[in-house]
């Protein structure tokens, strides 16, 4: 028989004001809403029974707030390369707030100045996913929208502007994975917030 392979879930932290409100939150340490305390509750529901490796979080508050609630405060290391992007000027901003400036902007493609670039925070992700292959056994992970979605596009070997086509609710579930072998890296579940409250 051969041995399992080894699967990384991904949780997003719960929702925030400036999540609802579409503003960039990068580094600005705000809490979650009621509603994101609930939904990040709600996660541990769906997390019962599951057996960790190691599980790591974000140092930012929504993240780590999403992983106590959950049920691995306890157990979760922080991790700082699992922070969300440095928005640099854009922080706070909508997208339609930039758009304003530059019609045609995306974030995917030409960043934002004064913060990380799309390279340093493709690198970041490496440097996770690194880490998380030369662990063995299943790991959770509690981060952040747009860094979870650069850390999808590593773990598949795909460029950092496919980032885009990986959406995430908040409080939603992912997880990456394999098919046959460590060689075929593959996503298993995807924005999964069945157990989310709208």
């Amino acid at each position: 028989m051969s041995r399992k392979l080894p699967q990384i879930y991904l949780a997003r932290h719960g929702e925030t004001a400036w999540a609802l409100t579409g503003q960039h939150t990068g580094r600005t340490d705000i809490p979650l809403t009621d509603r994101g305390e609930r939904n990040a509750r709600s996660l541990a529901g769906r997390l019962r029974g599951l057996t960790f490796a190691a599980v790591f979080a974000s140092p930012l508050q929504r993240a780590r707030r999403t992983c106590e609630l959950a049920g691995f405060g306890s157990v979760a290391r922080t991790a700082p390369d699992l922070m969300e992007w440095d928005y640099g000027v854009y922080e706070g901003l909508t997208t339609d707030d930039v758009r304003k400036e530059r019609p045609d902007w995306t974030l995917m493609r030409d960043g934002c100045p004064g913060g990380e670039t799309i390279e340093e925070v493709n690198a970041r992700a490496g440097r996770v996913v690194d880490g998380l292959r030369a662990l063995t056994g299943d790991v959770l992970l509690f981060s952040h929208g747009h860094f979870l979605r650069f850390l999808a596009c590593r773990w598949l070997d795909l460029p950092p502007a496919d980032a885009r086509c990986f959406l995430l609710s908040t409080a939603s579930l992912s997880i990456l994975g394999y098919e046959h072998g460590p060689d075929e890296p593959a996503v298993r579940l995807w924005n999964d917030d069945r157990h989310v409250e709208l």
